[in-house]
């Protein structure tokens, strides 16, 4: 029990208080401290109590003068005690806990008063290297324990030290200074920090130290992180985060980029000493692409036959010839399932030596591909069609724009067009939507001044291209299924709910349609394919940029060669789990970014009015396209303006934020 009049000591702070008792009860105790203050404390609090008792009768400012003269007496005696000599007397005894007067008493030789008590206790305290205060008795440490707290105390102080060149280096780089490496030689460590911090925010490791740096550093901006990281060259302004945010790989290991510069580009000889590969390098193909293309991963051709039927070639560059299924690249594109296209570049599926050179069916280079050679009546009906390996030359690369101007000009072309013409009203005719939007082209060549381009999708170059590709793909799944063979077949239900049908439909009903489509399936086995019109549908047509098509491009060249079923069932239902993973992935990551660009493309217009078609009409809510960039918002319902589908209406852009991902928009 602690008497009144008892001098005791408690910790507020860090610092030693010392205090006059006035009384005790429920386990707390009355007093007035060294700072004049009366407080009820806690009885668990205090760390000493003085055997001598002092007056309680005395003036207050008597009993602040005396508390005042023991803490002033007590710190003299606390800073001239080293602790580690007496610690390495006992730090050897089998017993490690001794009561505080034992060991003041081996210091000072002899019998301690209240002073020197409290003395050597403030001091163990103080340099906690030692001992350990707990329930009122002194633990020692073992020596291997010190040498654990000397290195934990080193580590500290130099993360003191760093952590004040940090901040010092931080305002440097926000005001163009320079740096000697000198002044701040763990500058890339901090601004590794500085990263992950922004990146990651509390799961960073050392989250805690970035934001005390940049807050002594006077950078508090909501993104203080994100500007330093610009300003020291490390980022750039418009900096992909969700993409470092990921586990997409962007680099290649080294294992492919090995196996790539050993690749070797073969000549028709030894591409023909394969019996099963065709030579048709005598064909005048040619690819349709984009002006800015360099994979060029298909070409056409087509020409009349000497019974007046007419022959169109589908020549699918054959990677399957570069990567075997027991290649690193192989691995590698299983990893990646698809290159990712971004306004400011893209992440390949494939090295370049691949997807740019050996892969890519350049003019005047000899390719082996995987070629669709369909016949067809003069009325444009499909007669036969056969499937085979085989070796092309390219003669000619349009790119849209010139198949455009000239499918009206050259009599080819207009073949071709016709065709697939037929094609897609037969597909539409067994129930195909076509649910085309524009094309949302994202120009940044200028940073500060963004531009949105919307092209149209459906100019009869790209829909004869498209149609090919579509039918090879079908070619393909038809093959596969009437041999029971395994792959992974692309399929969908009918919609929830059909708005549209034929041909030409406006923008309003295709995004209303697009509302009730049914989710895609990849399957091991052939299921039919609603919004194509078809009873099976694969994809193999872009073996360089996706992997389901390359893992496609083996199963079928195999069983063209007569070698019988590469994957099986099994390993087709892997890839399947595979493929939908990582392609989430890839989705997500190009999503995030398209809206990254169009909410600085929207930023500069903060506060104006904008045109949005109304895509449709919930119990609460309207869901809204923004007509320059086809860009999904959506609003509570307003009584006050009443809309309905289809409609065109203006809308405020309220607030638009790129790096905190916020579009917000009001009536």
């Amino acid at each position: 029990m602690i008497l009144p009049g008892s001098l005791i000591e408690f910790i507020d702070g860090g610092r030693f208080i010392c205090g006059l008792v006035f009384g005790a009860a429920n386990k707390k105790v009355r007093l007035i401290s060294q700072n004049g203050r009366e407080l009820h404390l806690p009885e668990s609090r205090i760390v000493n109590v003085s055997q001598q008792v002092y007056s309680q009768t005395d003036p207050k400012e008597a009993i602040i003068a005396l508390l005042r003269e023991h803490c002033a007496k007590r710190t003299t005696l606390a800073e001239a005690i080293d602790i580690e000599p007496l610690w390495e007397i006992v730090c050897e005894e089998a017993e490690k806990e001794f009561t505080p007067d034992f060991l003041a008493e081996l210091h000072f030789g002899s019998t301690v008063d209240d002073d020197q008590r409290a003395a050597f206790l403030r001091a163990v305290f103080t340099d906690t290297l030692f001992f350990k205060y707990k329930n009122g008795q002194l633990i020692a440490h073992t020596p291997e324990q010190v040498e654990q707290l000397r290195q934990q105390r080193l580590r500290e102080q130099e993360k003191k030290q760093l952590f004040e060149q940090a901040a010092i280096g931080m305002q440097g780089i926000m005001r163009d200074e320079p740096i000697p490496p000198a002044t701040w030689p763990d500058r890339d460590r901090c601004l590794q920090w500085v990263s992950e911090a922004v990146l990651f925010g509390n799961e960073a490791t050392e989250h805690v130290f970035v934001s005390q740096a940049l807050k002594k550093a006077g950078l508090t901006s909501p993104h203080a992180g994100f500007e330093l990281l610009v300003k020291a060259g490390i980022w750039d302004r418009d900096e992909n985060l969700a993409l470092l945010r990921s586990d997409q790989p962007i680099d290649f290991p080294e294992p492919c980029l090995d196996v790539t510069e050993n690749l070797c580009e073969p000549t028709a000889e030894e591409l023909l000493s394969d019996s099963k590969r065709k030579d048709l390098r005598s064909l005048n193909t040619f690819t349709i692409d984009g002006a800015a293309t360099r994979d060029f991963d298909d070409a056409i051709h087509i020409r009349k036959k000497e019974d007046g039927l007419i022959e169109v070639g589908i020549h699918i560059t054959d990677a399957s010839y570069h990567i075997p299924i027991k290649s690193p690249l192989f691995a590698e594109a299983r990893e990646r399932a698809t290159s990712i296209y971004f306004p400011e570049g893209h992440i390949p599926m494939l090295p370049q030596r691949l997807s740019f050179d050996l892969g890519s069916l350049a003019r005047g280079k000899i390719r082996p591909t995987i070629s669709f050679l369909v016949t067809f009546s003069t009325d444009g009906m499909q007669v036969h069609s056969s499937i085979t390996p085989a070796v092309i030359e390219v003669k000619r690369q349009l790119s849209y724009r010139e198949a455009d101007a000239a499918i009206h000009q050259e009599p080819g072309l207009a073949l071709l067009h016709r065709i697939s013409q037929q094609l897609r009203q037969q597909r539409v005719e067994r129930g195909a939507l076509l649910l085309s939007l524009p094309d949302v082209n994202i120009d940044i060549r200028d940073r500060d001044h963004i531009h949105v381009h919307l092209a149209a999708v459906d100019t009869p170059a790209r829909n004869l291209v498209s149609e090919l590709m579509i039918l090879a793909n079908s070619l393909t799944a038809s093959y596969l299924a009437a041999r029971e063979a395994p792959g992974l077949f692309r399929s969908q239900p009918p919609p929830r709910k059909r708005i549209i049908s034929g041909v030409q439909n406006s923008l309003a009903d295709i995004v209303q349609q697009r509302r009730y489509i049914a989710r895609g399936e990849l399957t091991a086995h052939p299921k039919p394919h609603s919004g194509l019109g078809l009873n099976c549908y694969t994809t193999i047509t872009s073996p360089i940029r996706r992997f389901l098509d390359l893992a496609m491009q083996h199963q079928l060249s195999h069983m063209l060669h007569g070698q019988g079923i590469l994957f099986s069932t099994e390993e087709c239902k892997t890839f399947t789990g595979i493929i939908q993973q990582k392609l989430g992935r890839a989705n997500a990551l190009r999503q995030q970014r398209h809206r990254y660009w169009i909410l600085r493309y929207l930023a500069p217009k903060e506060g104006q009015l904008v045109n949005a078609l109304v895509g449709g009409v919930g119990p609460k809510r309207v869901n809204l396209l923004l007509c320059d960039c086809l860009f999904d918002v959506d609003l509570p319902l307003n009584p006050a303006f009443p809309v309905t589908q289809g409609d065109i209406i203006r809308l405020r852009l309220a607030r638009v934020r790129p790096l905190d991902n916020v579009l917000r928009v009001d009536w």
